[in-house]
């Protein structure tokens, strides 16, 4: 003889929350492993770290600067080249300098990107090792 014990129509509904007792209890532990841990990984050897110092780039004169006007014009140290042909010919006199120069490329703001473009793949032909473009710095202040 059996015997129903509550409704059995009650049964047929289901739980559809999520129990986050369990998800609690683990970032409870994590939060208590991490409070132990932390001041153990902080503690280093008191040193006086130098401060940040962004100072402008000084030119070397064995540096080599190329600059790119609005109108795709190039120039080497502020003589005008006629084509890109006669860059080419000078970065790779340049290259077998020991020690290499900097190539330091001032583009235009108004040229286009293609016009800069020709002059790094020139040095990347030439095999310049340090390549580097001149901007101009933020204003101070804020």
């Amino acid at each position: 003889m059996g015997m129903q014990v509550g409704n059995h129509e009650e049964e047929e509904q289901f739980n559809s929350t999520i129990n986050t007792t369990p998800l609690v209890d683990v970032m409870l532990v994590l939060l208590i492993i991490f409070l132990i841990t932390v001041p153990v990984v902080t503690k280093s050897i008191p040193v006086d770290l130098p401060k940040e110092r962004n100072q402008a780039l000084q030119t070397k004169p064995e540096n080599v600067v190329i600059a790119v006007d609005e109108e795709g014009e190039v120039y080497w140290n502020d003589v005008r080249l006629p084509d890109i042909e006669t860059l080419q010919d000078k970065l790779f006199e340049a290259a077998v300098i020991v020690p290499q120069p900097e190539v330091h490329i001032r583009g235009d703001k108004e040229t286009r990107f293609e016009n800069v473009n020709k002059v790094v793949e020139a040095c990347q032909r030439a095999s310049i090792v340090k390549v580097g473009f001149i901007l101009e710095p933020p204003p101070r202040g804020g």
